[in-house]
């Protein structure tokens, strides 16, 4: 038997101004984990870099490095959690404080970078339909293989080293298209369909393979727009918080168990992650390794 994330109901609350900006464009959510630092760095970059006024929500898992005072001292809405209860309820429970149509999901160790939130939205404005799923295009200090990121670039690790100036100088200067595959944050939908989707799934709590768990939704619900905008950009410190974690669930098995194929096989046939953008997917065509595919996953699913 599969442990159980929590093993008591977690103490919650939530904050929200008494005001929230008649103009704001996104509702922008950022669950964080005792790491104020980066959350410090995160949101001054947001009111530095942003276009736009935004609604800024953070959730915080426990809080207890001083980010719970520090986010009451700046003003911003914000849901808490006693414990840490990961990404899926995080997302969830700050959703119930968005305000607007659009909401973003953002990681605490990321820097936006000027215009993030202008090119995002030039391509919402874009859309004929709410059925979207769109992300801004990340810098990383190191290469992974990620070919939706641009990388290696290494502007520091952690805020402490963080050469700020000479990312500002040049961020906009690598060549990037616009790429298929959108899973991660930062991303924008409409809140209306993160709803009709049912948000995060907390099966997968603390939240490994949640992202790409939330793109079979969508693409489930007939979402076909996976949009990855390539001038909007944002530097990744790549901090892992999930190495603080003492539990974890094996995301992969669970998303093969659910969905009948792998994450690897979604990603790279279904939203054809990484390649240049031409228009709206379509489901994919019957070729020999793609059966394949699907022959390999039904094998793997009867011995794990």
């Amino acid at each position: 038997m599969q442990a159980t994330f929590l093993s008591k109901a977690p103490v919650i609350s939530r904050h929200r101004k008494p005001a929230i900006a008649e103009n704001a464009v996104f509702s922008i959510i950022i669950p964080s984990w005792n790491n104020l630092v980066f959350l410090k760095t995160c949101i001054d970059s947001l009111r530095k870099n942003s276009r736009y006024a935004h609604q800024i929500i953070v959730h915080l898992n426990e809080g207890s490095d001083g980010s719970h005072e520090w986010v009451v001292e700046q003003g911003l809405d914000f849901t808490h959690s006693a414990e840490n209860i990961g990404i899926c309820y995080a997302m969830n429970l700050a959703r119930t404080l968005a305000s607007t149509d659009l909401l973003v999901y953002f990681n605490d160790d990321m820097y936006a970078c000027p215009d993030w939130d202008f090119w995002l939205y030039e391509e919402v404005k874009k859309q004929t339909s709410p059925y979207f799923f769109l992300s801004s295009t990340m810098i990383e200090p190191r290469a992974t293989g990620n070919s939706c990121a641009i990388a290696p670039l290494d502007f520091g690790s952690h805020p402490d080293n963080f050469n700020e100036a000479a990312l500002l100088e040049t961020f906009a200067a690598p060549p990037k298209a616009d790429w298929n595959g959108a899973t991660w944050p930062p991303s924008v939908l409409p809140t209306l369909l993160w709803d009709l989707v049912g948000g995060y799934s907390t099966e997968f709590s603390p939240g490994m393979y949640s992202d790409p768990d939330f793109s079979m939704k969508l693409w489930e619900f007939g979402v076909r727009d996976f949009k990855g905008i390539g001038k909007s950009r944002v530097y990744h410190f790549m901090s892992k918080s999930t190495g603080k974690l003492t539990f974890k669930k094996n995301g992969s098995h669970m998303f093969l168990h659910k969905w009948g194929i792998s994450s690897k096989v979604f990603t790279q046939h279904y939203l054809q992650r990484g390649q240049d953008w031409t228009g709206a997917l379509e489901v994919p065509c019957n070729t020999f390794k793609f059966r394949l595919s699907h022959w390999l996953n039904k094998m793997k699913r009867k011995v794990i």
